[in-house]
């Protein structure tokens, strides 16, 4: 017996079932502008099954699938499958050029992919950046952004971030909660560049017990020292980070559900999110939406969107809570 295709098939087990993918690539081929089959395909393949489909596409129709995909496609459906046949890291560059391209900055998408993807993830991303956009991504994000909130950014795109040790440092632990809390509420001003060193070098593991004890110094805790601290951008990117370094998942969770507060949805946040997270830990940001709303991802999806981007996203959700 054959084993179907999944996001759950590890790439060697599709090199066996030649025939399979074969008849997959045939049907994508074939299908023309039906989108459902593309979307029944596209969002329950894996990156690397994509990636193999997308070549395997190009020597039978003698055209990139990419090309294809746009001609077939449009509006929000398109975004989601163009976005499924890039690697992670390929999405996260494209939405980080895409965010600081033309006139103006997309602040909002900025924040959110710098200060939530990890270390490796990062250096990933400046990596693929580089070799797409002929580029580096420090440079485009100095040129795009000014002040504390540029300064931010570029110390953790610089990926100067320590690994975590086994060895809990008690002593450095008091030494950066004190520091945080002399460099912000007890002064009059606030010394950003103490916030920004501490918050962009220390480890995650480091940082969560370094805002524990932060409330022995402060009477508040860490995230209202923030919003008293420092406005605008540079308050959205302190917070994000300490957000995600306290739970990543409910931080995605929370942006899930602001971005289908009231009618519709704003489609660029909910598309990137489960776009950029669907191999990651979609999993666990379904838990915690579930958690925090009562109501599954799953249903509230459902409930802000229509047709194929609907029939797209509920599928790389994978099922209701």
């Amino acid at each position: 017996s054959t084993v179907p295709f999944s996001r759950a098939c590890p790439i060697s087990d599709y090199v066996d079932h030649y025939a399979e993918l074969k008849t997959i690539v045939l049907t994508v081929v074939f299908s023309g502008v039906d989108e459902q089959t593309i979307i029944d395909i596209l969002t329950t393949r894996s990156c690397d099954q994509r990636t193999y489909i997308a070549f395997e596409y190009e020597k039978i129709a003698k055209k990139d699938m990419t090309t294809a995909l746009k001609g077939a496609l449009s509006g929000s459906v398109e975004a989601v499958m163009l976005g499924l046949m890039k690697t992670p890291a390929q999405y996260d560059a494209s939405e980080l050029k895409g965010s600081m391209k033309g006139l103006g900055t997309d602040e909002e998408t900025l924040i959110e992919i710098v200060c939530s993807r990890s270390t490796q993830e990062l250096a990933e991303i400046k990596k693929v950046y580089r070799e797409m956009f002929k580029k580096e991504l420090e440079k485009d994000v100095a040129g795009d952004t000014s002040g504390d909130f540029a300064k931010l950014l570029l110390a953790l795109v610089q990926i100067k971030r320590d690994e975590p040790s086994n060895v809990v440092d008690y002593e450095q632990i008091d030494h950066d909660a004190r520091a945080l809390y002399e460099a912000g509420v007890k002064r009059k001003g606030t010394d950003v560049v103490t916030w920004i060193a501490i918050m962009s070098e220390r480890s995650v593991p480091h940082l969560q017990k370094v805002f524990d004890r932060y409330t022995s110094y402060s009477p508040y805790d860490i995230k209202e020292s923030i919003r008293k601290e420092v406005k605008g951008d540079l308050e959205k990117s302190f917070l994000t980070l300490v957000e995600c370094f306290e739970n990543r998942q409910l931080y995605f969770a929370s942006r899930l559900s602001e971005a289908m507060k009231g009618k519709g949805a704003k489609d660029k946040v909910v598309t990137r999110i489960i776009v950029s997270r669907c191999e990651v830990d979609l999993m666990k940001i379904r838990s915690e939406f579930k958690k925090q709303n009562g109501i599954s991802l799953y249903h509230t999806v459902s409930d802000h969107t229509k047709g194929d981007y609907q029939k797209a996203l509920l599928s790389l959700i994978g099922g209701d809570d």
